[in-house]
């Protein structure tokens, strides 16, 4: 260790180790998301639905042509978050990523 040097912890392993191989580590293990035609997705934004897509728990299906506003990647290649107006707290599954369509930025 040298003075002035960042550290931080890490969860995975339980060591310290230094800033820059947690941005390095980051980098390599960023999760790449792509939509049912290969484009790759990204924070902030639009996807629309390609096919019906069952909701759970609010006992809606969501029909094709819907717009899915703000998704936002969770670094959790299972999960991608999102809004809608009538679902509050929409979560996708990589089941339904296959239901998403063009994207719009």
């Amino acid at each position: 260790m040298s003075a002035g040097e960042d550290f931080v912890y890490d969860e995975a392993s339980g060591e310290w180790i230094s800033a820059a191989d947690a941005a390095k580590a980051s980098d390599v293990a960023a999760v790449e998301v792509r939509d049912s035609v290969g484009n790759r997705l990204a924070d902030g934004d639009a996807v629309t639905l390609i096919k019906d897509l069952k909701v759970k728990g609010a006992g809606q299906v969501l029909k094709p042509g819907t717009v899915i506003r703000s998704i936002r990647l969770t670094g959790d290649d299972q999960e991608i978050d999102c809004r809608y107006e009538a679902i509050k707290g929409l979560v996708l599954r990589p089941s339904s990523s296959e239901a998403l369509g063009a994207v719009d930025s």
